[in-house]
Formats: C-alpha cells, structure tokens, sequence
C-alpha cells in the first residue's frame, strides 16, 4: 500500500478545559476540583483561575517550535491549588511527529547518533527516528521550557513535572507500512528516552484511534509500554468517567485522565 503523507499542522491539547477529578478506582461521584490546559493559542488571553492543576503546552504546535507564551503561562500552572492530590499541579506536554518520509523537506532530521536501534546515518529507519525524538524532546526542554521557566521564576526541573507526549494524526507521521508504525514507535520511545532521563514522569496522550493509526501495538520490550494514558475522544462528562475503565493506549500501562470536549473547552477527568 502507497504510504500516506499526514503534513504537519497545529493540532494540540491547547483549548482551555475544564476538569473533573474522581476517587480512585471509580469512574462516578466526580468532585467539582479542577483543572485546565492551555498553550500557545490562549496568548494573550485572561487565562483561569482556581486550577487544582495546569497543564501546560511547550511547544507551538508542532515539535520543533515553541510556545511564545510560556513563561507567563508556566506562571499560571504553579498557581494552581493542588486540590486533587492525584494531579501534580503544574504538567506539561508536547508535540510529536516523524517526518521521515520528508526528510529532504526539513532541517531538523539526524544524520548521526547511536540509539537503541543501531547507528543513525540520516536514512528513514528506526535508529534515526529514535534519534530524531529524542533530539526533539532535548531541544523543547533545553531551549524552550528550561528558559521559560527560569524567567518566569518558576521551577526549571524537568522531573518535577509530568510530562505528556501528544500523538495526534493532525501531525507529520509515518504510515502504510508495519515498518512505518515501528519507525513512529521508535520516535516516541526517543523522546521517552530523554524525558525519563531527566527523572521526569511520562505519558502518552491521543484517542484510541489516533493511536492504532499511528503507533500501532506496543510490545512489552519498549520503554512506551508502561506509560501511562490521557485517553481523549469521550463525547459528554459521563461518557468520560466510562472511558476511565477502558483500556489504555499502551497494554503495560493505565489510563490517568480522560478528556471530552464541551461548550467549545477541551474538559478533562482524573481516573485516581
């Protein structure tokens, strides 16, 4: 089958949203402690206030920018109550892809590294795809968010926060192929690689179907298959609080927040 091009576009987590937190173990008797995540669409906007929690994008819609917004932004997310103890107050996300199959089109695809997958050459394989999301997860830290957060007089270190990897299909991404799905794998699993490296918590964000479109199954031998998800895709807060008994993205791992979309705001429940 002909592999199909997804291009690149602004798709994120960033609609402001509102959220509602469960007990652990139960997907009823929501409590009203919320939280909210916003990016670099809500510049310049009156952001929320009262947040339980903030989650925070720092990129600009695709992996290789950043959110202008930042700092300020980072600011609000260490506002935040903590009122639901399952959810650190301030998490943060980013935006993935693999433009392997475009490489001659973009500057930032690696020509050298050594990787779990053998050496990186700059050819469309596994090695150089782990190459390029690992080198991705370390520019968005090192020269967005750890600047951000230092002016902005907040904390500057990684691993005090979470850190969630946004897969969705609006993205540049690999596909036709098991091959492909193997070569987007091995991106998320280098930008896992830096981010745990760092001592930083790890999930996975994106709806079930996004996710079989571009990851595909994750064996038990990969460092993605015991993160945790941000499932998206539930239509209604009820629908929601069901989808925190569904599977997880990944088998070894379990389902942390759901997400549903409501009055135009992106509204998220905490399954702990």
């Amino acid at each position: 089958m002909r592999n199909t091009l997804r291009l690149l576009a602004v798709t994120t987590l960033a609609s402001v949203g509102v959220a509602v937190a469960l007990p652990a173990g139960t997907a009823s008797a929501a409590t009203t402690a919320g939280g909210y995540d916003i990016s670099y669409p809500q510049c310049g906007s009156s952001l929320p206030t009262g947040q339980a929690w903030g989650v925070v994008g720092v990129n600009g819609g695709k992996a290789t920018s950043a959110n202008p917004c930042l700092s300020s932004q980072l600011s609000w997310a260490a506002k935040s109550s903590g009122a639901v103890t399952a959810q650190p107050k301030a998490q943060l996300y980013l935006n993935t892809a693999n433009p392997g199959e475009v490489r001659d089109q973009v500057t930032t695809w690696p020509t050298a590294g050594s990787t779990p997958y053998g050496p990186c050459t700059g050819g469309n394989d596994s090695a150089c795809s782990w190459q390029y999301g690992w080198e991705r997860a370390q520019y968005s830290v090192t020269s967005f968010f750890a600047p951000a957060a230092g002016s902005a007089t907040v904390d500057s270190t990684p691993a005090h926060y979470t850190w969630w990897l946004d897969v969705e299909i609006g993205n540049t991404w690999q596909s036709g192929s098991s091959a492909a799905l193997a070569r987007n794998r091995a991106t998320l699993e280098g930008m896992t690689a830096y981010l745990s490296g760092t001592g930083a918590p790890v999930g996975v964000y994106s709806t079930a179907s996004q996710w079989k479109s571009i990851a595909g199954s994750v064996g038990s031998g990969s460092n993605v298959y015991r993160l945790p998800s941000w499932l998206a895709g539930a239509t209604s807060l009820s629908n929601a609080r069901t989808f925190c008994s569904k599977p997880p993205l990944v088998a070894g791992g379990s389902v942390l927040m759901t997400q549903y979309v409501s009055g135009g705001l992106d509204r998220d429940v905490s399954c702990r």
